[in-house]
């Protein structure tokens, strides 16, 4: 089984949150509020989609790149962990 279908339940609710931060966004603009709440908003929902991207680029580095039918070497785990300190920092 698959990363994502194993904590499918986990990634729903994620979703159902930054869909509550999207129709924030639309709240705000409907209501016209001043563009630094609209703005503020759509940063919110900017991380929320970077953190759901982020765990599922993990997952697949985990699940897919390591073998989880094997251990992986302290190696392998080292330069795993070093590939998502540099995605990590490169979304920020």
């Amino acid at each position: 089984m698959g990363h994502t279908q194993r904590d499918r339940d986990k990634l729903l609710m994620r979703i159902k949150r930054i869909r509550g931060q999207v129709d924030g966004i639309q709240r705000t603009l409907e209501e016209g509020e001043e563009c630094f709440a609209v703005l503020q908003t759509v940063a919110a929902c900017r991380g929320a989609l970077t953190g759901l991207m982020m765990e599922i680029v993990e997952g697949h580095i985990r699940d897919h790149i390591l073998d989880p039918a094997q251990e992986p070497t302290a190696a392998q785990r080292r330069a795993a962990e070093e590939l998502m300190d540099v995605l990590r920092a490169f979304v920020k």
